[in-house]
């Protein structure tokens, strides 16, 4: 359906794009908490703050600065958000996901979501970085609630393989090129925006997860119903409540963003790369 309000905020918003940006992307990349310093890497052609979209959801969490990014990594046309929209700032989930649709309409056939989460696995460390494998979502409302956009995808979209095998295995041959290890796990997503009870992380780690934050799952959901194929990297920024002997807090999510900034740049533009000379 596409006479639906949400629809039609959607192309509101990629009516504003095609006016103001003459560019489109191949790759679409979400940068998470503390780790925007990936723009900078980029060769820049066009900006484009969310503010100066019509309708569009803007970013008000700490750190996230709410703008896209248009460039290349190498010969890669690229679309980067700069800042997410996350459940917690108050927006329905029809827009938080509405960047990530909006990407996929710009020509985005593949998406790369980052993310800052917290660990539970205790084999992980901070500075960690997580291929995500699988994730849970069941906390937070789907994005696919409502009137079906046939457009986008079929009403009932499989989900059993949102993380697409030939991207990880990309991104695993990428990094044992660059000497960089990698855990594999499950993500979960919790709405926030407060951080987790020690028994909350027990119970995540009860239902399998390995890693958990605020974002990402229900990107890739909408992703996947719009038929992007997804990579998702989670960078250990912390460990959990009750695995951490301290205090949570965004300053160390800031200071560990900082600490691995080399590294994490190093591994997305040569797995960008990567992707686009392999697939």
């Amino acid at each position: 359906m596409k006479n639906t309000e949400n629809y039609k905020k959607l192309e509101r918003c990629f009516e504003t794009y095609k006016e103001k940006i003459k560019f489109t992307p191949e790759i679409a990349l979400v940068l998470g908490s503390g780790l925007n310093f990936f723009a900078e890497k980029m060769k820049i052609v066009a900006e484009l703050d969310y503010h100066d979209i019509e309708g569009f959801p803007v970013s008000t969490a700490p750190g996230h600065v709410g703008r896209y990014i248009f460039g290349y990594i190498g010969a890669v046309p690229v679309v980067c958000m700069k800042g997410r929209v996350h459940y917690y700032e108050g927006y329905p989930m029809s827009d938080v996901v509405l960047p990530i649709r909006l990407m996929s309409m710009m020509g985005a056939k593949t998406l790369i979501i980052t993310n800052a989460s917290g660990g539970i696995n205790t084999d992980f460390s901070v500075g960690d970085f997580m291929i995500i494998r699988d994730q849970i979502s069941n906390f937070v409302p789907s994005p696919l609630i409502g009137p079906n956009v046939d457009e986008f995808g079929v009403r009932f979209p499989d989900m059993s393989k949102i993380y697409d095998e030939v991207l990880i295995n990309i991104l695993k041959s990428t990094a044992e090129r660059l000497d960089i290890e990698l855990k594999e796990g499950v993500y979960i997503q919790l709405s926030g925006p407060n951080y987790e009870t020690p028994a909350e992380i027990r119970m995540c780690k009860t239902l399998g997860a390995d890693v958990v934050g605020m974002s990402t799952a229900v990107e890739a959901i909408a992703a996947n119903h719009a038929g992007m194929r997804i990579l998702g990297i989670s960078c250990i920024s912390n460990m959990a409540s009750g695995i951490s002997k301290k205090p949570l807090s965004q300053e160390e999510v800031e200071e560990t963003g900082q600490l691995i900034s080399e590294k994490f740049c190093k591994l997305i533009s040569e797995v960008i790369q990567d992707i686009k000379n392999q697939t």
